[in-house]
């Protein structure tokens, strides 16, 4: 049991991150020092077999074996385990500067229950994240998310270097063990009323010296789709409502007649089509007002992040 009140425990998912690890703990060990903050670095290792664990080791981090794959899975043990009050997580790949992290710690002791980093606001190195995402990719799914979730407070939904408080954020109970974590991390803050601000970080280049595990098409589906699973009001409230009015309307026309329109005429076999419109529309409608507004989210390991 550790008898020693820690302020902050910084949080850095690994797996097989040799490279870019030993200068990631450094930083953070040395803001700790830098501002007198009473706190400690955590790995959340995830099976690393390059000799990630034991770099950390000797650079007197704290290791937690995770054996549940997954990127989610590893930061939820990882906040679990973790002694401090407050939580500041970020890749262990070098993209992050883990040596200015004042600002997170200085709107965390505000009161502030989720402190979100907006690369944005502090800057995008070249090189660092893909044209495709920065122009396109991260603005509309940050934006889609802003708008079905009414998160007007963050500006970057996808940036992972973030600070919390852990009380706060084990209350929500995140289901999710993959690249999801993150987004269900913000989509819950906001939908349960956390205290939640941004401020501006900054991103570099990758220099883990592999590939990211980016899969453009298919990774921005899987963000809309885990969006539409949390709000099923705009997944099945607002296209319910309108089958609903579309199926009435039409309904109430051709029970007056069938109605010609140029050479097509709409009779018994468009009511039918209007009647199970009608019937399906409001049970998508019923189904989401059930729902309460969002939805259990469920964890699938894999790649989702939008760099």
């Amino acid at each position: 049991m550790n008898l020693v009140s820690i302020e902050l425990s910084i949080l850095m998912p690994c797996l097989n991150e040799a490279r870019t690890l030993p200068a990631c703990i450094r930083k953070a060990q040395r803001f700790l020092e830098d501002h007198g903050v009473t706190g400690e670095v955590l790995v959340a290792d995830n099976g690393s077999t390059d000799g990630s664990v034991e770099s950390a080791e000797s650079l007197k981090a704290r290791v937690v074996r995770v054996p549940s794959r997954g990127y989610g899975a590893a930061l939820a043990a990882g906040i679990e385990a973790a002694d401090g009050r407050y939580v500041i997580m970020g890749d262990s790949d070098e993209s992050y500067d883990f040596s200015a992290l004042l600002p997170f710690v200085e709107k965390l002791r505000q009161g502030y229950d989720l402190v979100m980093g907006n690369r944005f606001r502090g800057g995008i190195a070249p090189g660092a994240m893909p044209p495709m995402h920065r122009y396109f990719g991260n603005p509309f799914l940050t934006a889609v998310g802003r708008l079905f979730f009414a998160s007007r407070e963050c500006g970057d939904f996808y940036c992972g270097l973030r600070g919390f408080r852990k009380e706060a954020i084990l209350k929500l109970k995140l289901q999710s063990r993959g690249m999801e974590f993150a987004l269900e991390m913000v989509i819950k803050a906001s939908l349960h009323g956390l205290r939640m601000t941004e401020v501006p970080t900054t991103l570099s280049p990758d220099r883990r010296g592999r590939a990211p595990h980016l899969r453009r098409y298919s990774d921005g589906w899987r963000s809309l789709r885990f969006y539409l699973l949390m709000a099923p009001r705009w997944f099945f409230g607002i296209p319910g409502l309108a089958l609903l009015v579309i199926g009435v309307v039409t309904s109430v026309l051709l029970l007056l007649g069938p109605v010609r329109l140029m050479s097509v005429t709409f009779d018994y076999h468009t009511l039918l089509y209007s009647t199970a419109a009608i019937l399906l529309g409001y049970q998508m409608a019923t189904a989401a007002g059930r729902r309460g507004g969002y939805c259990r989210a469920w964890g699938e390991p894999g790649s989702l992040g939008i760099r």
